[in-house]
C-alpha cells in the first residue's frame, strides 16, 4: 500500500503559515504518487488552505457526529466538506482526555465522517501506566474494537493511527519491536472486524516521528504511514519524513 503521511497541526497555524502548506504540497506533487500526503489544519484555516493548494489533501482535526443541531461551537462533517476538507482525524488522545470522548463517541464520528464522503483517521493509543502494567496491547485492541465504524463502509477511506500517548510530543518513540507488536495486533482486530477488507486498511504510527527516525519506523511491518504532530508545521521538518516514506 502507498504510505499515508498526515500532518496534524493541532492548535497552530494562521494565514501567515500558508507558505508552509504550499511548499509541502509542491514537493509532495513532485514525488509522483509514491506517497500520499495530507495536512489536518485548524478549522479556521481549512478553506484558505484548500483554495491555496487545489488537489492537495487538506483535513480537519475533529468533528461532531450529528449532522446539525444545538451544538454551539461544533462543526459537522458536511460543514468540513463544504470548507474544503477531504479527511478528518477522530479520537485523538488529546480529544479523548481533555474532552472526555469515549470509544462510542469516536465510532459515531467515524461513521458520520465516512457517510459524508470524508476519509477518516481513527486514533488509538495507551498511556504510560497502561504500558508499564503490561496492558498496552489489550488496551489498544479494546479501543480498536469499540472505535471502529460499523456497517457498510468504504474501507479504503479508513485508516487507524496508533499513537502511544506517552510518546506524543515528548521526544520519546516506541521501540520498533513494540511498534511491530502493536501494529500486528491492530491488523488482527481490523481483519476480525472487516474480513479481508481489513487487510487493506492502513495503520499509521504517531508519536514523535522525526526526520531522523522516520525511515526506521517505516521499515516496520504493517506501518502504513505516519500521523505527524509538531514536525509537520514546517516544510523543512515535514518533507524529509514524506521523502522517507516515498523511498
Amino acid at each position: 500500500m502507498t504510505k499515508l503521511i498526515a500532518g496534524n497541526w493541532k492548535m497552530h497555524g494562521t494565514s501567515a503559515d500558508l507558505g508552509e502548506v504550499r511548499a509541502i504540497a509542491a514537493r509532495s506533487a513532485e514525488l509522483g504518487g509514491r506517497v500520499e500526503v495530507a495536512l489536518c489544519v485548524p478549522a479556521t484555516l481549512i478553506h484558505r488552505a484548500a483554495e491555496t493548494v487545489p488537489g492537495f489533501a487538506i483535513g480537519a482535526q475533529d468533528m461532531h457526529h450529528k449532522e446539525k443541531g444545538a451544538h454551539t461551537g461544533d462543526l459537522c462533517a458536511s460543514m468540513l466538506h463544504d470548507a474544503g476538507a477531504g479527511l478528518v482525524i477522530v479520537g485523538h488522545s488529546e480529544r479523548r482526555e481533555a474532552h472526555r470522548e469515549s470509544d462510542a463517541d469516536v465510532r459515531a464520528k467515524a461513521e458520520a465522517g465516512l457517510a459524508t464522503g470524508l476519509r477518516v483517521i481513527v486514533c488509538v493509543g495507551e498511556s504510560l501506566a497502561e504500558r508499564e502494567a503490561g496492558r498496552a496491547v489489550a488496551t489498544v485492541s479494546g479501543q480498536v474494537d469499540a472505535s471502529l465504524p460499523q456497517g457498510d463502509i468504504d474501507h479504503g477511506r479508513l485508516a487507524v493511527a496508533y499513537e502511544p500517548i506517552w510518546a506524543i510530543g515528548t521526544g520519546r518513540v516506541a521501540g520498533t519491536d513494540d511498534i511491530e507488536e502493536m501494529h500486528a495486533a491492530i491488523r488482527q482486530r481490523l481483519v476480525a472486524a472487516y474480513g479481508q477488507a481489513g487487510a487493506g486498511v492502513r495503520i499509521l504510527y504517531g508519536g514523535s516521528v522525526k526526520p531522523d527516525n522516520a525511515g526506521e519506523i517505516f521499515a516496520v511491518p504493517e506501518v502504513g504511514g505516519a500521523l505527524v504532530g509538531g514536525a509537520s508545521l514546517k516544510a523543512a521538518d515535514f518533507l524529509p519524513i514524506v521523502e522517507a516514506a516515498a523511498a
